[in-house]
């Protein structure tokens, strides 16, 4: 959802978490991708999907 450019907002409400879980969440997935912020996380995931 992140790398469709979907806002924490709408990831929330589509998946009926709270905003604030979805950041926690987001932040964690961001760290150990060693990316330094949500674009950079997307770019990785979607290298990753290109290579599988």
């Amino acid at each position: 959802m992140v790398s469709r450019g979907l806002q924490n907002k709408i990831i929330a409400a589509e998946i009926r978490l709270s905003e604030n879980t979805v950041k926690i969440h987001l932040h964690n997935i961001i760290t150990k991708l060693g990316a330094h912020n949500r674009t950079e996380a997307a770019a990785r995931f979607r290298s990753l999907q290109e290579r599988h």
